[in-house]
């Protein structure tokens, strides 16, 4: 039991130490890494070999750590897996056009909401999120849908000061809570007014959502 518990932390610290990796942090020096890991050299140095071999992370010439071409399939698979259906991908759209905002689609992921897709509003100062942005459970109003609150959730200030967002449920075939749709943008254009025809927009494309259908897709 103790080895396999032994075990589990490895992989775990293996994962923890990806994801150290982001858009803004490509590149690492071991020190660095070490630091903030708050691992032994030791064992960043076994985690970045044992990841290494597995293509996941690769040790440039300069001796600065960074993603291994690996990674690129697993890119591929997650791409493909999360490719939105066609219809569901209008609903995006539609719904932005009509609330001039930016929409997403979060699902949740252990603690954490990612978004899988976006449909970018025709405002010119807009709110700006990436798919595969992640987000802390229970944050925003996606967060609260997905931690369960029931229904369209709205917040203000979220997930950072000046942006607000209304969001509803989006449920499987089975009536089980499969995602989250959300339409975010400056808290300065989500009025009273505003929030309740966005609310009434996003609950009717949510039920639209749900009755066609989404999720990383079996072959």
């Amino acid at each position: 039991m103790a080895e396999d518990d032994g075990a589990v932390r490895s992989v775990l610290r293996a994962f923890d130490l990806l994801a150290l990796f982001t858009e803004r942090r490509r590149t690492w020096a071991v020190k660095d890494l070490t630091a903030a890991s708050g691992l032994a050299k030791t064992t960043v140095l076994r985690l970045v070999a044992t990841c290494e071999q597995r293509g996941l992370l690769w040790t440039r010439p300069d001796g600065r750590v960074t993603v291994g071409p690996g990674m690129l399939r697993w890119a591929q698979l997650a791409n493909a897996a999360w490719q939105l259906p066609e219809p569901v991908r209008q609903v995006l759209r539609e719904l932005a056009r009509d609330c001039g905002e930016t929409v997403n689609l979060y699902v949740r992921s252990t603690e954490v909401l990612v978004c899988v897709a976006q449909q970018e509003g025709s405002r010119t100062v807009r709110h700006v999120g990436r798919t595969g942005d992640e987000l802390p459970l229970g944050c925003g109003a996606a967060g609260q849908v997905l931690a369960g609150a029931g229904g369209t959730a709205v917040s203000h200030g979220e997930p950072e000061p000046g942006a607000s967002s209304v969001a509803g449920p989006v449920f499987d075939a089975d009536g089980r809570l499969l995602a989250a749709l959300a339409v975010t943008g400056p808290t300065t254009r989500f009025t009273t007014e505003a929030v309740a025809r966005f609310g009434a927009d996003v609950t009717d494309a949510s039920r639209r959502i749900s009755r066609i259908g989404f999720g990383a897709r079996p072959e």
